[in-house]
């Protein structure tokens, strides 16, 4: 990590409450659901079977970015919103995106949602570029891709929306100046190139950006809003995370004779000493339950303190140390609510199977071999069947003739 995070409230402007409910109705209206819920996917943790499942269905992979997730969604007039994962709606003014097939780069995009991260990128020479990278697109322009499969929808978004975007600020690069922040499509790859993905891209973005692991996708199936078994996020087993909510117990101690002397006769709490960091999951009806505790030295709880912010029901990510014990990583601003029990439970069996950069790059050429297999069954299936071989004898004992083989090439025989 290392890296700075966007800061959101900077980017945009953050709608009221009511307006932004009511921008949660038309995203739902758009998405054509009921729930106005944030209409993002989340990925599942990378355990040891899905390196079987790599094998059985065509997936692609890219790295995983340190960034801050969230969907834009545009609307009449060309208005753009981002949509972070506490389900905020914030507006970006200065952003323009053409329609194609327009020189002018006057008509816009309408009814259009995409999915991606805001990242910060910081270059050798100290300067900076916000840009906001698009793995998926979910609706363009009224029109659902939703059930399409994820090369078509980034086909549709990357020919309708990058490529005129691109085009007008290769024609007009002193408007470049003026943008909240660039977009790019996210590269990615198929999943079996995930040895360049460790020796070359994620040294570069790691320069850049930050690297948090890394992202497979199934090709195949369609988007799914809230959890998708077929989105697996691999992490090295070191920095597998749990997010909690943090609620903080302090000793209760009885007053004591200088306590009494000061007229305090009720037991009261010590907010000077260590609490117990006590760790909640969520579960169904957004109950949170208790889960663990978080082990914090005594150095750990004076950083904590310095911070000066208030940690009581905080959300904070965790890793667990060799000791098995649950340790702070960072406070999760950007989120409102704890990892639901089950992913918790997906996040401590990727943990117990502990899968490796090297047992990825193992499995490689397996997951290569399977793709082409499927690739070859899928091309042999899709050519239509040419006309039956036509047979042609010679009439009479000890004669010659000869049989097509479906080319038009004849070959001779002898009958014996």
């Amino acid at each position: 990590m290392g890296h700075p995070v966007p800061d959101l409230d900077e980017i945009g402007i953050k709608a009221e409450p009511e307006l932004a409910e009511q921008f949660r109705r038309e995203v739902a209206e758009l998405l054509d659901r009921k729930s106005t819920s944030f209409p993002g996917a989340q990925p599942v943790s990378f355990s040891a079977k899905h390196l079987i499942e790599l094998q059985k269905e065509d997936y692609y992979v890219c790295e995983k970015t340190d960034g801050i997730s969230g969907d834009p969604d545009s609307d009449t007039p060309e208005v753009h919103y981002l949509i972070d994962r506490k389900n905020d709606y914030r507006y970006v003014p200065q952003l323009h995106f053409p329609l194609p097939n327009d020189d002018t780069f006057q008509s816009f995009h309408v009814g259009t949602l995409v999915d991606g991260e805001l990242v910060l990128d910081t270059y050798e020479d100290g300067s900076t570029q916000l840009k906001y990278l698009v793995f998926d697109c979910m609706v363009l322009d009224g029109k659902s891709l939703m059930h399409r499969t994820l090369d078509k929808r980034l086909a549709y978004f990357k020919e309708n929306v990058l490529k005129p975007y691109n085009a007008m600020y290769k024609k007009y690069p002193e408007e470049k100046q003026h943008r909240i922040f660039a977009v790019e499509d996210k590269s990615t790859q198929f999943s079996y190139g995930i040895e360049m993905m460790f020796r070359e891209i994620i040294p570069k973005v790691k320069k850049i950006h930050g690297n948090d692991g890394l992202i497979f996708t199934c090709r195949s199936t369609p988007y799914k809003i809230g959890t998708d078994e077929h989105i697996l996020k691999w992490k090295p087993p070191s920095e597998n995370t749990i997010d909690f909510r943090m609620r903080l117990e302090f000793p209760l101690l009885e007053p004591d004779t200088d306590d009494e002397a000061d007229g305090i006769v009720e037991p009261y709490y010590d907010y000077d000493a260590m609490p117990i960091f006590h760790l909640f999951v969520l579960h169904n009806n957004n109950e949170h339950r208790i889960f663990s505790e978080m082990h914090v030295t005594q150095s750990e709880w004076e950083a904590l303190k310095a911070l000066q912010i208030p940690l009581d029901d905080i959300i904070v990510e965790c890793y667990q140390d060799d000791r098995g014990r649950w340790r702070y990583m960072r406070f999760r601003e950007d989120k409102k609510d704890a990892n639901h029990i089950s992913t918790v439970e997906k996040v401590l069996e990727s943990i117990q199977d502990h899968v490796t950069e090297e047992d990825l790059i193992r499995a490689a050429p397996a997951i290569k071999a399977a793709w082409k297999k499927r690739q070859a069954a899928a091309m042999q299936a899709e050519r239509k069947p040419g006309p039956p071989p036509s047979v042609q004898a010679a009439a009479g004992s000890g004669s010659s003739g000869g049989v097509s083989n479906g080319n038009g090439v004849k070959r001779k025989f002898v009958e014996e």
